[in-house]
């Protein structure tokens, strides 16, 4: 099942696989993989519980909108510090979301990939069918993983809007 033309990309419209994710719905299941201390370790949906969450998803840190997007989420969040839990998503390998993240001193926000199962993007209605990438998007949770805010970017080379993702997630830090 997709939604053709929930998205477009520099103006062709495109299908997202799955269904949407919206406000005051449980966050769906994900298993994420990330590189971490221990080698190659998982981030699933339970282990944002507990605290508020803000999931910056991207299509790929390699390109200049991704990074300018990560970027300024870990510095917008920085305040915030560790009453929050921040992720950003993509289908790019750890190892190169490690790098990027490493050489752009990204500290505040855990990177996850989806690249093993696609399990976010399926669950969470973001898979672009046609170029197998995920959509933009930013989704906040609060500390029980209700989605309180949800924003899929219209335009995939778009950035999202940054105040009120950071206003949602700061109501309840």
């Amino acid at each position: 099942m997709g939604r053709h033309g929930a998205v477009t990309f520099k103006g062709n419209p495109l299908t997202l696989v799955g269904e949407e994710v919206k406000v005051g719905s449980a966050a769906p299941d994900f298993d994420l993989v990330c590189f971490g201390a221990g080698g190659m370790e998982h981030i699933r949906k339970a282990d944002l519980h507990g605290k508020p969450a803000i999931i910056s998803v991207v299509p790929s840190l390699d390109t200049p909108v991704c990074q300018v997007q990560t970027r300024t989420f870990n510095k917008r969040l920085a305040d915030l510090g560790d009453k929050v839990t921040a992720l950003t998503v993509s289908l790019d390998l750890p190892f190169a979301m490690n790098r990027f993240c490493g050489a752009e001193e990204i500290k505040g926000m855990r990177n996850g990939s989806d690249y093993m199962d696609r399990s976010f993007g399926n669950h969470w209605g973001l898979l672009i069918d046609e170029l197998k990438i995920l959509a933009r998007a930013v989704f906040v949770l609060d500390a029980n993983g209700v989605v309180q805010y949800a924003q899929v970017v219209k335009e995939v080379a778009s950035e999202p809007d940054y105040d009120a993702a950071i206003a949602a997630i700061e109501k309840l830090a």
